[in-house]
């Protein structure tokens, strides 16, 4: 790998992290208008390929901070290679809203999930997240599924 290649994953990294740390957690949306693309696409809002715009990702980070009271998000790994990053990161939070179609309960929970960012020019031009759905609906849940 050539030291040009080298330095644009490590780019591409600190932009992933910057994602999470500075936007999703720290709530900057001047952030967001840096490191996201105008006409990038958040896959959570508008489905697998789909396009979008840089507003979709405000949207998203917008539910999740209405919805979970003391939010707190933490990337604890990141995994790069040519323009994608695959993130680990845990969020923690206190169910304040309907999350995963689970009514306020007002429990906290924590949960894991795998983000894929796919980053072009310094900035995310597309976005994808697998979280753990299941574990975050049983802590939430009266019942134990």
């Amino acid at each position: 790998m050539s030291s040009n290649e080298q330095s644009d994953i490590e780019r591409n990294k600190t932009v992933a992290r910057r994602y999470f740390e500075e936007f999703v957690d720290g709530r900057r949306l001047d952030v967001l208008e840096e490191i996201v693309a105008v006409d990038a696409a958040d896959e959570t809002r508008v489905g697998p390929g789909g396009t979008g715009t840089r507003d979709d990702f405000r949207l998203h980070a917008q539910s999740v901070w209405d919805n979970v009271k003391d939010l707190k998000i933490t990337v604890t790994d990141l995994v790069a290679e040519a323009d994608r990053v695959i993130v680990f990161w845990r969020i923690q939070g206190i169910q304040a809203g309907t999350l995963f179609g689970v009514p306020a309960s007002g429990r906290a929970f924590t949960g894991h999930s795998i983000s894929t960012l796919t980053i072009r020019d310094g900035q995310v031009v597309r976005y994808t997240v697998l979280p753990d759905r299941l574990g975050i609906i049983q802590q939430l849940s009266d019942s134990r599924l």
